[in-house]
């Protein structure tokens, strides 16, 4: 009967330091403080993306259908990440990319590039809420996707492209961020702000566009760099054109160039004439 008392009070007091030591655990875990937004290490987590390699993800269009990332492989792509709940910087953010984007289609084609929106907070960025949030934002791009996909895909996609973000009272805390990749879906540049200056995005753009592709022709990849050389920006319009008198001039300077490498020959070959009579 002792004995079983002994073994008794053992197993209580056994039980007791579990409770208490599950108690600290929680209270501690309750405690610890949340991770919280800190922007030069946003900047860097961000900047040490390029390069990365993307994985295959999935995902869910506005209307509902099914697309892959390796769906925009051939292109650059142009990635953008929201959340549809945010009243200011994203609708902002997305509306200056929409003018950006369409500066870009002007000078590089309409077809030269992809871009897709993807809403970060999968618990609320349904395909219907990306719907009207690109309906909000008046973009009906042909080239331009509004995606939904589900948290663990957020989760792993956000560590590939360096995208940090946390919950705050006022919704997420981020760092506003367009990425860019090219044809083979590695991380090309990363551009920061609500409002960038378009050379920022639309200058890698153009060196991924016109770069040497393998299949071309050798006028094709001539052709591309002259219109990868007379693409200019023009900070007085906030827009790119073509100009030619880049080309003329270095045509002009070249042609002139080679006259006087004519002369000089001509005139080397009659002095040595004169000198030998």
């Amino acid at each position: 009967m002792k004995r079983l008392s002994w073994a008794l009070a053992l197993l209580i007091c056994l039980l007791g330091t579990t409770v208490i030591a599950e108690d600290m655990a929680i209270q501690e875990h309750q405690h610890k403080p949340a991770p919280t937004f800190d922007r030069k290490t946003a900047l860097d987590t961000s900047q040490s993306a390029i390069g990365n390699q993307l994985n295959e993800y999935h995902f869910f269009t506005s209307l509902g259908e099914k697309k892959k990332l390796s769906d925009y492989r051939g292109k650059p792509l142009v990635i953008s990440l929201i959340y549809t709940s945010c009243f200011h910087i994203c609708p902002t953010t997305t509306k200056h990319l929409d003018k950006v984007m369409g500066k870009a289609q002007s000078v590089l084609g309409e077809d030269s590039f992809n871009v897709v929106t993807i809403g970060f907070d999968s618990a609320n960025d349904t395909a219907d809420a990306m719907r009207i949030f690109a309906k909000q934002q008046s973009v009906n791009e042909d080239n331009w996707d509004f995606l939904a996909t589900d948290k663990e895909t957020i989760i792993q996609l956000s560590k590939q492209l360096g995208f940090q973000f946390f919950p705050s009272p006022n919704g997420f805390d981020h760092l506003v961020q367009t990425t860019l990749l090219d044809k083979h879906g590695v991380v090309n540049r990363q551009v920061y702000g609500i409002q960038f200056q378009t050379p920022h995005l639309v200058e890698p753009l153009k060196q991924l566009v016109f770069g040497e592709k393998a299949d071309q022709s050798l006028f094709q990849q001539i052709t591309d760099k002259v219109r990868l050389f007379c693409t200019v920006y023009d900070p007085y319009s906030d827009s790119y054109k073509f100009d030619y008198s880049i080309f003329v001039g270095l045509f002009i300077g070249l042609t002139i160039g080679g006259l006087m490498i004519i002369l000089f020959i001509r005139e080397w070959r009659y002095s040595k004439a004169e000198r030998n009579k």
